[in-house]
């Protein structure tokens, strides 16, 4: 395995699928990639799909019905096959044309959507599986480099106006509403690009984890350039 610069002891390479899952998370280590180098053309099976949503969700059966040139169908065939290695591990991989997410602003201090650098959670052990094929890459946001956004003092004290409750009750409010997941950059802070085609398995906060979440966001798009996104 190999260390990504810049990313310290916490982001690991491997070189196959089987050690992309069974790499156990340790220390500081939070992050594994598969790095790799794909063929096929992404672009075309992209421009194939009638997006009439921000986000369309497409299946294997959907992927089977384009028509296709040749470097288009080398394209599907890792797609399928990406399926294929997720749903053997038991992962319910979900492949989107992403024009772009929803925006949160219920709360403008503090925006909770998936462009705000944010950690998942989950109630049972599992990890996130990401692959960026064709668009803008994801970033990950170094561990040491992130601040919970709710211990930043100036927003604290926006969230403590907005509950408006027992002190007893805010942690949990934080909690309901999503806020103690969100992180904020350190001014020096060198977020890390995830790339296209490397495929990701990223630490989940959750009961028995042993390491801390990978802190990670989506990026913002490029007009007229959907991204192609492989997560579970």
């Amino acid at each position: 395995m190999e260390n990504i610069p810049g990313a310290g002891d916490q982001i690991r390479c491997v070189s196959n699928f089987e050690a992309l899952v069974s790499t156990p998370f340790v220390g500081a280590m939070n992050a594994l990639c598969w790095s790799r180098t794909l063929s096929g053309d992404f672009e075309e099976i992209v421009n194939k799909v009638d997006l009439n949503e921000n986000i369309t969700v497409l299946d294997e059966e959907d992927l089977l019905a384009l028509s296709l040139s040749e470097e288009g169908k080398l394209a599907r065939e890792i797609l399928l096959q990406d399926f294929k290695l997720l749903k053997a591990h038991g992962a319910s991989p979900v492949l989107n044309v992403i024009r772009c997410y929803e925006r949160d602003d219920a709360y403008p201090f503090f925006p909770t959507d998936v462009y705000s650098f944010h950690v998942d959670r989950s109630p049972v052990a599992t990890d996130t599986f990401l692959c960026t094929y064709y668009g803008e890459p994801s970033e990950i946001l170094p561990n040491a480099q992130a601040t919970q956004k709710v211990l930043v003092p100036a927003i604290r004290d926006e969230l403590i106006k907005l509950y408006g409750g027992p002190t007893a009750g805010f942690e949990a409010f934080l909690s309901e509403h999503f806020f103690d997941l969100h992180y904020q950059a350190t001014a020096a802070a060198m977020p890390v690009n995830l790339g296209l085609g490397n495929m990701w398995r990223l630490a989940v906060d959750h009961p028995v984890s042993q390491v801390l979440p990978c802190v990670h966001r989506a990026p913002r798009e490029k007009a007229g350039q959907p991204r192609l996104l492989m997560i579970c």
